[in-house]
């Protein structure tokens, strides 16, 4: 049988830029079938998700994460093509290595051995993998998950295969994620010739207090396991081109990375209440991308503690650093959810890749936390 370089190769072979999943998950469901999984392909929109659970009663231990990788950018950069998978060394190379088809193929390798093993299986494992994580994540996972809610299929601990390593395998696990809060602001002005401003009302100029105010606010503290709340600006832009020109409206896109300290809402009306402050005439659209979570010590989160240690001799670090992920989808529910895969160092990147011998480890590690947890 395929083991998880083999798997891993294979995934990275199928150039499933996102959402495009170029076959993955029917090569995944094909692997877990004979295993005793039952199938199911949910497809929403332009997105392909599967199901695959293995046993009905509970607890119930997902496996979840995503077939769908950034686009290369120049190939003619990499050293080896993005979806030829090459090995050099001890090295894996191919975009999708390390974010996260070989975290799919450890998952994949780690339950055939238990279930091979002949252990019996207490409660369920599961299986949700979405091609729509690098996405608008829109029709991915926060749509399996509504289905399952809407049968009430409860998902008690989850592992996310997203790289949470830094400098080696299983260094850092992330136990949960800030919340992300988008706005689109236009600001209304009235164009007009820059010699006669007393005709016009520059936008720029009445943005210009607010600006401040909005990147002096204190948010909030942060706790324990979040840093203080992030107001950061993404784009600003205005204008016709024209030197002589004053603009009738000037666009702002920002974002906040929020911790659990803050609700969105709360987030909303203390940046309103700033703008209404200054009297300005404008437009806000609100994107909410994520809640925050938090997963506190638990079984799931020993369970991979005692599984590092075990395999890495090492002792694992909770994080909540870094961008969104799926977890945020799942974590509502009520389930215990955790972050563990490769080392990062390559993601999103040229070149992307992920250690041979770390491909192993992880395999393990995912198989002893499988055995803590269902048997």
């Amino acid at each position: 049988m395929p083991n998880t370089l083999d798997l891993a190769k294979e995934l990275i072979s199928r150039p499933s830029v996102t959402p495009d999943d170029q076959g993955c998950q029917q090569l995944i469901a094909d692997y877990l079938q004979p295993l005793g999984f039952n199938i199911e392909h949910m497809r929403f929109g332009e997105v392909d998700n599967l199901w695959a659970r293995y046993g009905n009663e509970g607890p119930l231990f997902v496996f979840a994460g995503h077939t769908d990788v950034v686009p290369t950018g120049p190939e003619e950069k990499w050293t080896f093509p993005p979806f030829k998978p090459t090995i050099a060394g001890n090295t894996l190379y191919g975009r999708g290595s390390a974010d996260m088809k070989s975290s799919i193929a450890a998952m994949m390798v780690a339950c055939k051995a238990l279930l091979s093993s002949g252990t019996p299986v207490k409660g369920s494992i599961g299986f949700l993998i979405t091609s729509d994580e690098e996405g608008p994540a829109t029709d991915g996972t926060v749509r399996v998950i509504e289905t399952l809610e809407a049968r009430n299929e409860k998902i008690n601990w989850c592992l996310v295969g997203e790289p949470s390593s830094s400098k080696n395998i299983g260094d850092i696990i992330k136990n949960g994620r800030r919340g992300s809060i988008s706005g689109k602001l236009i600001i209304h002005g009235h164009q007009g010739h820059i010699a006669y401003p007393h005709l016009a009302d520059n936008p720029i100029h009445k943005f210009a207090p607010v600006l401040n105010e909005l990147v002096s606010e204190h948010w909030d503290h942060g706790n324990d396991f979040f840093p203080p709340t992030s107001f950061q600006i993404s784009n600003i832009n205005a204008g016709t081109g024209a030197t002589n020109v004053i603009p009738g409206e000037l666009e702002v896109q920002f974002n906040l990375r929020f911790s659990t300290e803050l609700k969105h809402t709360e987030i909303q009306t203390r940046i309103e209440s700033i703008l209404n402050k200054y009297k300005l005439e404008y437009t806000l659209d609100w994107s909410l991308s994520g809640q925050p979570f938090l997963t506190p010590d638990g079984n799931l989160i020993s369970a991979a503690r005692r599984a590092i240690k075990n395999i890495c001799g090492i002792q694992t670090e909770l994080s909540t650093s870094g961008g969104t992920s799926d977890g945020r989808f799942i974590a509502p529910t009520g389930a215990q959810v955790v972050e563990l895969g490769p080392i990062n160092e390559s993601i999103h990147k040229i070149d992307e890749n992920v250690s041979i011998t770390d491909l192993e480890k992880l395999t393990k590690i995912y198989k002893r936390i499988l055995i803590e947890l269902v048997t």
